[in-house]
């Protein structure tokens, strides 16, 4: 029995010699004539059928092609044709299958969040970078924060507060001055957004087999959304946030630039 790897790990991606590309591309003009080019040089099946996704555009576009593949094990390889590209390969026409026989596999899992708005509504979606609390008002929201069951936090008044994974703890969450987590650790942040009280809380460092429920407290004079990645419900009243740790999800990086090495590398102030 092979024993799935943990989450964050990374091994050479271990494809057939000669595989099958899909690409997939942003609506964007640059990442459209990407794909169409790439399609004539590679060839171009259907991503179901293919041994490996392609997927040519900005982090944004990277994030919507893993969850169209959720559950898969699909293996994405990204080019960048966006802005950022952190969790993107540099762009290349040459070479792409050898780069791609000589990747670095990254698995990674993702959060579920189950969210009950104030009408009872409730609504599950995952996240692979965050899911979020957020004001939808002028007032600042005010929230209940339980861990596994037990009330830590009665009250906290902020802007809203996230639980980042390991991969997206250098995105929204850096930028709430959240941790960075390498990707190979086992852990989640949780992170305040625009603390108001109490002043001195900065977040936690939690395991990532931690259960967090949020409660939305005074929700109709201080209504709040909950954003899984993309998706988002308004009126939120409780929020329960974990990780699923029985969906793999593989990104292949190009060796000395896999994801785990671009976040240590910003953990030292260097751009990916």
């Amino acid at each position: 029995m092979v024993k799935p790897r943990p989450s964050g790990s990374h091994s050479p991606a271990q494809m057939p010699r000669d595989p099958t590309l899909a690409f997939v591309a942003s609506n964007t003009a640059e990442a459209q004539l990407a794909a169409k080019r790439l399609s004539r040089f590679y060839g171009d099946i259907d991503p179901d059928k293919a041994d490996v996704v392609v997927a040519l555009g900005g982090d944004g576009f990277m994030l919507q092609t893993l969850h169209r593949f959720l559950g898969s094990e699909k293996p994405i390889y990204g080019m960048n044709r966006g802005s950022v590209g952190f969790l993107m390969n540099e762009f290349r026409e040459d070479g792409l299958a050898d780069r791609i026989a000589a990747a670095e596999r990254s698995v990674v899992h993702p959060l579920n969040m189950r969210a009950i708005d104030t009408k009872g509504i409730v609504v599950e979606a995952r996240a692979l970078n965050e899911v979020s609390l957020l004001r939808q008002s002028y007032q600042a929201a005010k929230l209940e924060i339980s861990i596994d069951g037990r009330v830590r936090l009665p009250e906290l008044v902020a802007d809203g507060v996230l639980v980042a994974t390991p991969t997206g703890s250098t995105a929204y969450n850096f930028s709430a001055n959240g941790p960075i987590l390498p990707l190979t650790a086992p852990l989640i942040a949780l992170t305040p957004i625009s603390a108001f009280r109490p002043r001195y809380w900065r977040g936690a460092i939690l395991p990532d087999t931690t259960g967090i429920t949020i409660r939305v407290l005074e929700s109709d004079k201080r209504p709040v959304a909950a954003v899984a990645d993309h998706f988002e419900l308004r009126d939120a009243a409780e929020v329960h946030i974990g990780m699923d740790r029985s969906i793999n999800l593989v990104m292949l990086h190009d060796p000395g630039h896999s994801l785990d090495e671009r976040i240590l590398r910003e953990q030292f102030g260097h751009q990916p």
